[in-house]
Order: C-alpha cells, then structure tokens, then sequence
C-alpha cells in the first residue's frame, strides 16, 4: 500500500490532497478533498479521472486510476453555505433508502485488514474536540442525530418543535451512567447548529464529552450494497482507551452504520413525521430503561441488543462489589 499524492484545483486555488492511499477509493479521495475544500462529496465534480475511458465510480481504488505522483485534477462544486434555519431540510439533498437489510454473511468487515487499517488512520488524523472530560468509571453512550433525536425534514418554527420526546429526560437519565458522544454523518457546523437549537449544549442536567462528524466515517464495501460509509466504534476506542466493546453502546435509526461494530449497535425506532408522533412517541422513555438496567453490567458484549424490548435483568452488582467469586447469576440477556 503506497500513499498517493493528488493536487486538486478548485476556485482559484491549489489544495494538496496528501492523506489518500492505492487501496483508498475515489469516494475517499473525496472526503480527503471536502476536509480542505467544505465541498461534500456528492456535491463534487472531479475533471482529470479516467478509468476504463469514463469517470470512474465512487467504489474504484485510486491503484487502479494509475496517477502519476501530484497528478493535478480540478473540481467542481458548490461549499455549503452557512447554516440560516437549522430546522429547514436542505433543498437540493435527495431522499435516500434509511437502511438495508444486511444479513450476518454482509457484515463481516470488521476484520478486515484495509479498514482496520482505514479506522488506524482516523485514529491518527481526527481532531477531537473534548468539551467535558470523560468520567472514570462510565460508559460510553454514541448518539446519532437526524431521525434518532430530531426530525430532520420536517418544517417547523423551531427546531424544539422537531426534538424527539423526552429527549432532554433521556439525556439526563443517562449522563448518571454514560459519558455522551453525539457522531452525525453530517459536518461539524450543522451537528453543532442543531445541539445549540435543541438546547442540548446548554442543558445543565448532563454534558456532552465531545461530537464526531462524517470526517470521522469510512467507507466499506459490501457485496450486495457496494460502497457504503459507516460509523466505526473503534475511532472513540483507539482514542480512548477507557473506551471498549465491553462498555459501549450506540443509538441510530440506520443499522448499516455499525457494519464494523454491530455487537454494539442499537438500531432505534426512526422519529419521523414529528408534528404527528410527538404526542405518541415513547421510544427514548423505554430506552432510557434499558440503558438503566444494562448500566451495571461488567460486559456489555453478551447482549443482543436486537431484542433489547424483551431484556430482563438481574438484580446484580458489578463483579468488583460481589462478596464472592461463585456466584452464578448471569443475566437474562439472549446471546447473539
């Protein structure tokens, strides 16, 4: 695996694309350039790829584009413009399916040596921003926004009135046992425009540790889906060791988003259509349970968190606080 080094011209000026590799994509390579340009990759046009005699797709490696070192291509493309309602659905994104329907033979990738070694480098180059220190002794909770928290394509006056009932309540319930991520597939801006609307950022019942944004996504490729990006866990792990399967779950209306990590993915309910199902929807209240009753546990790996409706735990305390080794309580939680 070689690096390859890629200058993209795009309004008037040069940027240097450095952080690419031969068994990176061309759907990489424009998230490399978007870290340097705002441009987001559906929004790019890159003009001086050839492969086969056409533009390639998102789903071909660079090695196979045979550039020269500092090949210069050009782009076009329009940077976001800066947010002006937060509530209101950006215009020209397209509807797109929410999720697949991916069967245990299509999610094992997580051990697969290129994205390991995709997950190394993100570990290496994402800048985290801490806003609360972690907590000894927590777990971690990783929340998704658009559909999870808030519904995203609604119109409404404001952004409160989009919010997922009991969302503030649930947040608060959960900071007594977990240290609070969010991680949108969206960027930094509009993750930190929408937690400044809901009153998130500002709620002095629970603190937020820190946000990821879609630079700290990869892409994977599946068989039946082709190229997908994905949210891997292991990012928060390598960055913080206190941080580990045993003690981490993560919340998202779209399950593809845990091919690297699906032992630890809770796929929720999608809130959608809030102005109807605000006044019916339960889901954070019967999950802030859940998370209450597994909070204890010393390993969350033997969960299924599919049948996470259906949990019924022991009355049991940490193994350290246990008087003794042979106690032969497990809890009732159906293995994957």
């Amino acid at each position: 695996m070689s690096q390859i080094c890629v200058i993209v011209k795009w309004s008037g000026t040069e940027y240097k694309i450095e952080d690419t590799s031969s068994t990176d994509t061309v759907l990489d390579l424009k998230h490399a350039i978007r870290k340097q340009t705002g441009v987001l990759p559906e929004r790019q046009k890159l003009l001086g790829l050839k492969y086969k005699g056409k533009v390639p797709d998102d789903d071909v490696e660079l090695s196979l584009l045979k550039m020269k070192p500092n090949t210069k291509i050009m782009m076009m493309g329009t940077r976001e413009e800066a947010l002006a309602d937060v509530i209101e659905p950006p215009k020209d994104l397209p509807d797109v399916v929410n999720d697949f329907d991916i069967e245990e033979d299509e999610i094992l990738v997580e051990n697969r040596e290129e994205y390991l070694t995709k997950v190394d480098r993100r570990i290496k180059d994402y800048e985290v921003k801490i806003l609360n220190e972690p907590r000894e002794g927590k777990n971690l909770l990783v929340l998704d926004i658009d559909y999870t928290i808030f519904d995203h394509r609604s119109v409404a006056e404001t952004g409160r009135e989009l919010m997922r009932p009991y969302l503030h309540e649930f947040l608060t319930a959960a900071y007594e046992d977990y240290d609070i991520v969010i991680w949108s597939a969206t960027g930094m801006k509009w993750i930190e425009a929408k937690m400044k609307e809901l009153g998130v950022s500002s709620n002095t019942n629970y603190k937020l540790s820190f946000m990821l944004d879609s630079s700290a996504m990869i892409t994977v490729h599946t068989p039946k889906y082709g190229v997908i990006e994905v949210k891997p866990l292991g990012v928060i792990w390598g960055k913080f060791p206190q941080y580990s399967p045993k003690n981490t779950i993560m919340f998202d209306d779209i399950r593809r988003n845990f091919i690297m990590n699906p032992q630890s993915g809770l796929k929720i309910r999608p809130f959608k259509q809030a102005h109807s199902n605000r006044d019916t929807d339960r889901e954070l209240v019967k999950l802030s349970k859940y998370l209450s009753d597994i909070a204890t546990l010393d390993d969350f790996t033997i969960l299924n968190h599919r049948k996470w409706e259906r949990y019924k735990p022991h009355k049991q305390k940490r193994t350290s606080d246990k008087p003794s080794s042979s106690s032969t309580d497990t809890p009732t939680s159906e293995p994957t």
